[in-house]
Protein backbone atom coordinates (compact mmCIF):
# COMPACT_ATOMS: atom_id res chain seq x y z
CA UNK A 1 0.00 0.00 0.00
CA UNK A 2 1.59 3.96 -0.80
CA UNK A 3 2.63 5.25 2.01
CA UNK A 4 1.07 8.89 3.05
CA UNK A 5 4.33 10.15 2.20
CA UNK A 6 4.71 8.24 -1.57
CA UNK A 7 1.06 9.65 -2.47
CA UNK A 8 1.57 13.17 -2.64
CA UNK A 9 4.96 12.42 -4.06
CA UNK A 10 3.84 10.10 -6.40
CA UNK A 11 0.91 12.43 -7.45
CA UNK A 12 3.85 15.39 -8.23
CA UNK A 13 5.68 12.99 -10.27
CA UNK A 14 3.07 12.46 -12.55
CA UNK A 15 1.82 15.80 -12.57
CA UNK A 16 5.59 17.00 -13.74
CA UNK A 17 6.00 13.76 -16.37
CA UNK A 18 2.23 15.00 -17.73
CA UNK A 19 3.25 18.62 -18.20
CA UNK A 20 0.57 19.70 -16.09
CA UNK A 21 2.19 23.40 -14.40
CA UNK A 22 0.63 26.76 -14.14
CA UNK A 23 1.42 28.49 -17.38
CA UNK A 24 1.63 31.95 -15.56
CA UNK A 25 4.35 30.22 -13.13
CA UNK A 26 7.03 32.20 -12.67
CA UNK A 27 10.79 30.66 -13.44
CA UNK A 28 11.92 30.02 -9.23
CA UNK A 29 14.47 32.42 -8.12
CA UNK A 30 14.54 31.44 -4.12
CA UNK A 31 16.06 27.20 -4.90
CA UNK A 32 16.58 24.75 -1.70
CA UNK A 33 17.89 21.57 -2.94
CA UNK A 34 18.03 18.41 -1.59
CA UNK A 35 20.05 15.89 -2.16
CA UNK A 36 24.09 15.73 -3.54
CA UNK A 37 23.25 14.79 -7.54
CA UNK A 38 20.70 17.51 -7.50
CA UNK A 39 22.95 20.31 -6.39
CA UNK A 40 25.46 19.13 -8.59
CA UNK A 41 23.13 19.10 -11.43
CA UNK A 42 21.75 22.82 -10.30
CA UNK A 43 25.47 23.95 -11.01
CA UNK A 44 26.07 21.75 -14.40
CA UNK A 45 23.52 24.01 -15.65
CA UNK A 46 24.85 26.92 -14.24
CA UNK A 47 22.07 27.97 -12.16
CA UNK A 48 23.85 28.16 -8.47
CA UNK A 49 22.88 31.37 -8.26
CA UNK A 50 19.83 30.65 -7.55
CA UNK A 51 20.11 28.69 -4.27
CA UNK A 52 19.69 29.53 -0.89
CA UNK A 53 20.61 26.65 0.73
CA UNK A 54 21.39 22.90 0.38
CA UNK A 55 21.36 19.46 2.01
CA UNK A 56 24.25 17.86 3.73
CA UNK A 57 24.94 15.20 0.88
CA UNK A 58 25.88 18.32 -1.47
CA UNK A 59 29.14 18.41 -1.29
CA UNK A 60 30.19 19.06 -4.65
CA UNK A 61 31.15 21.13 -6.28
CA UNK A 62 32.60 22.32 -3.43
CA UNK A 63 31.30 25.47 -3.73
CA UNK A 64 27.99 24.47 -2.67
CA UNK A 65 29.61 23.31 0.94
CA UNK A 66 29.44 27.49 1.53
CA UNK A 67 25.72 27.83 1.43
CA UNK A 68 23.67 27.29 4.67
CA UNK A 69 22.42 23.73 5.18
CA UNK A 70 18.99 22.34 6.02
CA UNK A 71 20.04 19.23 7.31
CA UNK A 72 20.62 15.71 5.88
CA UNK A 73 18.24 14.53 3.17
CA UNK A 74 15.97 11.78 5.79
CA UNK A 75 15.78 13.85 8.66
CA UNK A 76 14.67 17.22 7.45
CA UNK A 77 13.09 19.70 9.37
CA UNK A 78 10.51 21.93 8.29
CA UNK A 79 11.18 25.17 10.24
CA UNK A 80 15.01 26.00 8.62
CA UNK A 81 13.68 25.64 5.15
CA UNK A 82 10.47 27.77 5.46
CA UNK A 83 12.82 30.40 6.86
CA UNK A 84 14.75 30.73 4.22
CA UNK A 85 11.37 31.85 2.16
CA UNK A 86 12.18 29.49 -0.70
CA UNK A 87 9.52 29.51 -3.76
CA UNK A 88 11.01 26.25 -5.05
CA UNK A 89 12.41 22.96 -3.25
CA UNK A 90 13.95 19.99 -5.27
CA UNK A 91 14.19 16.87 -3.46
CA UNK A 92 15.36 13.86 -4.32
CA UNK A 93 13.42 11.06 -3.96
CA UNK A 94 13.09 9.35 -0.58
CA UNK A 95 13.87 12.48 1.63
CA UNK A 96 11.57 13.12 4.59
CA UNK A 97 10.09 12.36 7.01
CA UNK A 98 7.16 12.72 5.72
CA UNK A 99 5.70 14.47 9.22
CA UNK A 100 8.01 17.17 7.27
CA UNK A 101 6.85 17.00 3.82
CA UNK A 102 3.75 17.19 4.69
CA UNK A 103 4.25 20.47 6.71
CA UNK A 104 6.00 22.31 4.02
CA UNK A 105 3.03 20.87 1.68
CA UNK A 106 0.95 22.58 4.22
CA UNK A 107 3.07 26.06 4.10
CA UNK A 108 2.09 25.66 0.11
CA UNK A 109 6.06 25.48 -0.52
CA UNK A 110 6.16 24.29 -4.47
CA UNK A 111 8.50 20.96 -4.38
CA UNK A 112 9.74 19.34 -7.21
CA UNK A 113 10.15 15.71 -6.64
CA UNK A 114 13.21 14.27 -8.16
CA UNK A 115 13.19 10.51 -8.84
CA UNK A 116 16.54 8.73 -8.28
CA UNK A 117 16.92 5.60 -10.68
CA UNK A 118 21.05 4.09 -10.85
CA UNK A 119 20.61 4.16 -14.39
CA UNK A 120 22.04 6.33 -17.10
CA UNK A 121 18.30 6.26 -18.21
CA UNK A 122 17.62 7.85 -14.74
CA UNK A 123 20.42 10.26 -14.61
CA UNK A 124 19.19 11.52 -17.92
CA UNK A 125 16.13 11.81 -16.06
CA UNK A 126 17.13 13.54 -12.97
CA UNK A 127 18.84 16.38 -15.26
CA UNK A 128 15.72 17.20 -17.05
CA UNK A 129 13.29 17.00 -14.35
CA UNK A 130 15.51 19.50 -12.38
CA UNK A 131 16.55 21.76 -15.56
CA UNK A 132 12.74 21.45 -16.39
CA UNK A 133 11.97 23.06 -12.71
CA UNK A 134 14.47 25.77 -13.35
CA UNK A 135 12.79 26.45 -16.33
CA UNK A 136 16.03 26.04 -18.13
CA UNK A 137 14.64 22.51 -20.42
CA UNK A 138 16.94 23.08 -23.28
CA UNK A 139 20.07 23.74 -20.90
CA UNK A 140 18.78 20.27 -19.48
CA UNK A 141 18.75 18.41 -22.71
CA UNK A 142 22.29 19.10 -23.60
CA UNK A 143 23.50 18.27 -20.64
CA UNK A 144 21.74 14.90 -20.49
CA UNK A 145 23.27 14.15 -23.89
CA UNK A 146 26.32 15.27 -22.92
CA UNK A 147 26.48 12.71 -20.14
CA UNK A 148 24.88 10.10 -22.03
CA UNK A 149 27.96 10.57 -24.38
CA UNK A 150 30.28 10.69 -21.86
CA UNK A 151 28.95 7.41 -20.63
CA UNK A 152 28.95 5.16 -23.67
CA UNK A 153 32.68 6.57 -24.52
CA UNK A 154 33.29 4.49 -21.44
CA UNK A 155 30.90 1.83 -21.43
CA UNK A 156 32.26 1.00 -24.99
CA UNK A 157 35.82 0.62 -23.83
CA UNK A 158 34.68 -2.13 -22.09
CA UNK A 159 32.68 -3.53 -24.91
CA UNK A 160 33.80 -7.85 -24.97
CA UNK A 161 34.82 -7.91 -21.40
CA UNK A 162 35.05 -11.50 -20.06
CA UNK A 163 37.02 -11.42 -17.04
CA UNK A 164 34.26 -9.20 -14.11
CA UNK A 165 36.19 -8.87 -10.55
CA UNK A 166 33.98 -9.63 -7.81
CA UNK A 167 34.06 -6.44 -5.99
CA UNK A 168 32.43 -6.10 -2.65
CA UNK A 169 31.54 -2.61 -1.55
CA UNK A 170 31.93 -1.93 1.98
CA UNK A 171 30.67 1.21 4.31
CA UNK A 172 30.17 1.94 8.19
CA UNK A 173 33.15 -0.14 8.97
CA UNK A 174 33.94 1.90 12.16
CA UNK A 175 32.81 -0.66 14.72
CA UNK A 176 31.05 -3.91 14.43
CA UNK A 177 30.63 -5.71 11.19
CA UNK A 178 30.55 -3.81 8.52
CA UNK A 179 27.74 -2.37 5.80
CA UNK A 180 28.14 -4.79 2.54
CA UNK A 181 26.15 -3.29 -0.51
CA UNK A 182 23.96 -6.29 -2.48
CA UNK A 183 21.73 -6.09 -5.18
CA UNK A 184 19.36 -3.41 -5.88
CA UNK A 185 21.99 -0.66 -4.60
CA UNK A 186 23.66 1.84 -6.29
CA UNK A 187 27.11 0.54 -5.56
CA UNK A 188 25.82 -3.03 -7.45
CA UNK A 189 24.93 -0.79 -10.40
CA UNK A 190 28.01 1.30 -10.88
CA UNK A 191 30.17 -2.04 -10.28
CA UNK A 192 28.76 -3.98 -13.08
CA UNK A 193 28.67 -0.49 -15.46
CA UNK A 194 32.62 -0.63 -14.77
CA UNK A 195 33.24 -3.86 -16.05
CA UNK A 196 32.78 -5.74 -11.87
CA UNK A 197 30.10 -8.13 -10.31
CA UNK A 198 28.61 -7.76 -6.97
CA UNK A 199 30.19 -9.99 -4.45
CA UNK A 200 27.10 -10.74 -3.11
CA UNK A 201 24.67 -10.62 -5.59
CA UNK A 202 22.02 -12.95 -3.14
CA UNK A 203 21.95 -10.18 -0.63
CA UNK A 204 19.30 -7.38 -1.48
CA UNK A 205 20.29 -4.09 -0.02
CA UNK A 206 23.15 -2.71 2.43
CA UNK A 207 23.21 -5.33 5.44
CA UNK A 208 26.14 -6.29 7.92
CA UNK A 209 28.58 -8.64 6.44
CA UNK A 210 29.64 -11.43 8.55
CA UNK A 211 33.30 -12.73 8.43
CA UNK A 212 31.83 -16.06 7.34
CA UNK A 213 29.86 -14.18 4.47
CA UNK A 214 32.89 -12.26 3.67
CA UNK A 215 34.85 -15.15 2.82
CA UNK A 216 32.45 -16.97 1.29
CA UNK A 217 31.45 -13.96 -1.32
CA UNK A 218 35.60 -14.43 -2.26
CA UNK A 219 36.15 -10.61 -3.69
CA UNK A 220 39.16 -9.72 -6.12
CA UNK A 221 38.48 -6.26 -4.87
CA UNK A 222 37.29 -4.71 -2.17
CA UNK A 223 35.55 -1.09 -2.56
CA UNK A 224 35.41 1.80 0.11
CA UNK A 225 34.88 5.57 0.42
CA UNK A 226 37.69 7.37 0.67
CA UNK A 227 37.05 8.89 4.22
CA UNK A 228 36.97 5.01 5.44
CA UNK A 229 40.71 4.66 4.44
CA UNK A 230 41.82 7.68 6.31
CA UNK A 231 39.51 7.00 9.53
CA UNK A 232 40.83 3.23 9.67
CA UNK A 233 44.74 4.12 9.23
CA UNK A 234 45.36 3.05 5.67
CA UNK A 235 44.66 0.48 2.92
CA UNK A 236 47.05 -2.15 4.70
CA UNK A 237 44.81 -1.80 7.87
CA UNK A 238 41.50 -2.03 6.12
CA UNK A 239 42.48 -5.37 4.33
CA UNK A 240 44.14 -6.83 7.99
CA UNK A 241 40.66 -7.30 9.19
CA UNK A 242 39.61 -10.54 9.97
CA UNK A 243 36.58 -10.93 7.53
CA UNK A 244 39.23 -9.58 4.79
CA UNK A 245 42.72 -10.55 5.37
CA UNK A 246 41.83 -14.21 3.86
CA UNK A 247 39.83 -12.86 1.04
CA UNK A 248 41.35 -12.78 -2.34
CA UNK A 249 41.52 -9.25 -2.47
CA UNK A 250 42.81 -9.46 1.37
CA UNK A 251 45.47 -11.78 -0.24
CA UNK A 252 46.66 -9.40 -3.24
CA UNK A 253 45.99 -5.93 -1.21
CA UNK A 254 43.43 -5.25 -4.17
CA UNK A 255 41.38 -2.46 -2.03
CA UNK A 256 40.25 0.55 -4.24
CA UNK A 257 38.55 3.83 -2.36
CA UNK A 258 36.79 6.54 -4.49
CA UNK A 259 35.09 9.55 -3.33
CA UNK A 260 30.98 8.05 -1.86
CA UNK A 261 28.98 11.07 -3.90
CA UNK A 262 31.17 10.88 -7.47
CA UNK A 263 30.59 6.62 -6.79
CA UNK A 264 26.91 6.80 -5.69
CA UNK A 265 25.70 9.82 -6.72
CA UNK A 266 24.14 8.77 -10.02
CA UNK A 267 24.02 12.88 -10.95
CA UNK A 268 26.27 14.38 -14.04
CA UNK A 269 29.52 13.21 -13.03
CA UNK A 270 28.39 9.15 -13.52
CA UNK A 271 30.93 8.98 -16.89
CA UNK A 272 33.23 10.12 -14.63
CA UNK A 273 32.91 7.38 -11.65
CA UNK A 274 31.95 4.92 -14.26
CA UNK A 275 35.56 5.32 -15.81
CA UNK A 276 37.26 5.86 -12.67
CA UNK A 277 36.43 2.19 -11.06
CA UNK A 278 36.57 0.93 -14.82
CA UNK A 279 40.45 1.74 -14.34
CA UNK A 280 41.27 -0.01 -11.01
CA UNK A 281 39.06 -3.36 -12.66
CA UNK A 282 40.35 -3.26 -16.13
CA UNK A 283 43.61 -1.15 -16.24
CA UNK A 284 44.65 -2.63 -19.71
CA UNK A 285 41.47 -2.32 -21.67
CA UNK A 286 41.08 1.98 -20.10
CA UNK A 287 44.36 2.16 -21.18
CA UNK A 288 43.51 1.35 -24.86
CA UNK A 289 43.07 4.11 -27.18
Amino acid sequence: MMTRFFRPFAAALLLVALGIVPASAEPPVRVVSVGGAVTEIVYALGMQDRLVAVDATSIYPPAAEDLPDVGYMRQLAAEPILALDPDLVLMIEDSGPPETLAQLEAAGLPIAPIPDTPTIAGVRDKIRRVADALDRPEEGAALAAEVERAYTAVVDRLEGVTHRPRVLFLMAMGGGAPMAAGADTPAAAVIAMAGGQPAVPEMTGFKPLSPEAAAAAAPDVILVPDRTVEALGGAEAILARPELAATPAGRTGRLVSMDIMLLLGFGPRLPEAVADLATELHPDRMAAR
